[in-house]
């Protein structure tokens, strides 16, 4: 009896899938009071992220740019929430 091939691989390890469990959303929700005012935070600075790539054929530089390295297509929510977990921006509730 052979296996069929679509089956071999059942037995094989999974890669980790990356996204939102990295960071691990745990960890993000440590730095601020509820998940609600995560998702405004990362929503903002995902925005100011896509808005400096949009301004930069402009040649205006109004908004910075990503404190992380962004991966190859790497999408500006991603990028920000990387930018949460590592620390280098600082949360005021409120704003």
């Amino acid at each position: 009896m052979t296996i069929p091939s679509h089956l071999a691989a059942v037995g094989e390890p999974v890669s980790t899938p990356e996204g939102i469990t990295n960071p691990p959303i745990d960890d993000l929700l440590e730095q601020v009071s509820s998940k609600y005012a995560l998702v405004i935070y990362a929503a903002k600075r995902a925005r100011q992220i896509n808005d400096y790539y949009a301004q930069l054929g402009e040649g205006l530089l109004e908004y910075v740019g990503p404190l992380v390295e962004p991966g190859p297509r790497e999408k500006p929510l991603s990028i920000a929430l990387r930018e949460i977990h590592s620390g280098m921006l600082e949360h005021t509730e409120g704003e």
